[in-house]
């Protein structure tokens, strides 16, 4: 019965909301009644170019997706909603499921493979797990984008800056390499790390590392196989906006840093 069944809260169940694509109408409908029921919003699609050609909110989402539909199978689907970077979790359903087809679907990043017909218990356990996967990215989607427009905040020379401290390099250092005052370079260290929100300069490294732009850099100017190209390419480099204005100078400072102490 209906009202036996044990439900796990979803993360937000007034905007949760579980996509379904099968073309038979009876399993729509009974989805729907089901996660309506225990008050998760359900919309249902016959054929996968309407979901596709809809707007999907910023909200904890999962996609029960029937595996054979009729015109583009679900696992075409999948691989659409793949280049489109539509990263909700999908959960396949398939009446004529096998080993091999599970294990496709798995392999191409499926949340979860069902055999038709599903327990409703188990569906809404799945869906619920479902939604607890995809909340978990959509912090880390508006935690990233938080990040980036801090990242995009900072100066030229805050961002040089920042790239020479994650680097590991200590104020008088980077003073010397930037051919600035070693004051100069703590306004800008000061500055970098309250725009980036950071308290201290592991903090500022683990930003760094999220944001992933500054990796390629500290590799570079670590790497003494790398310093006589960089200097060679910060000409060009230096043009371009962002991390590249940081990374093209700094790059080229420390080639001649080195240069010279080679001599």
């Amino acid at each position: 019965m209906r009202d036996t069944l044990s439900h796990r809260p979803a993360i937000s169940e007034s905007s949760s909301i579980v996509y379904v694509i099968d073309d038979d109408l009876a399993i729509r409908e009974a989805i729907e009644s089901l996660f309506r029921s225990v008050g998760i919003h359900a919309r249902t699609y016959s054929n996968a170019t309407d979901f596709l050609a809809g707007d999907l909110p910023d909200t904890p989402s999962c996609l029960l997706l029937d595996v054979r539909l009729k015109g583009p199978s679900g696992f075409v689907v999948q691989n659409l909603m793949r280049e489109r970077q539509i990263q909700i979790p999908i959960i396949f359903m398939t009446a004529h499921g096998d080993v091999a087809m599970s294990v496709k679907a798995m392999k191409a990043g499926a949340f979860d493979f069902l055999t038709k017909p599903v327990r409703d218990q188990e569906l809404l356990d799945i869906v619920a797990d479902a939604f607890e996967v995809d909340e978990r990215r959509l912090r880390c989607k508006r935690s990233m984008t938080a990040l980036k427009r801090q990242y995009e905040s900072l100066t030229p020379r805050q961002r040089e800056v920042m790239a020479f401290v994650v680097s590991g390099l200590m104020n008088k250092q980077i003073a010397s390499e930037m051919r600035l005052s070693e004051i100069t370079v703590k306004i800008y260290r000061r500055e970098a790390m309250k725009k980036m929100g950071a308290m201290t300069v592991a903090d500022l490294v683990r930003k760094a590392v999220q944001l992933g732009v500054q990796l390629s850099l500290i590799d570079e100017l670590t790497d003494p196989n790398t310093l006589a190209t960089g200097a060679a390419t910060s000409r060009t480099n230096s043009e371009n906006t962002g991390v590249n204005d940081a990374g093209a100078s700094a790059t080229a400072r420390v080639a001649r840093h080195n240069s010279s102490n080679a001599r």
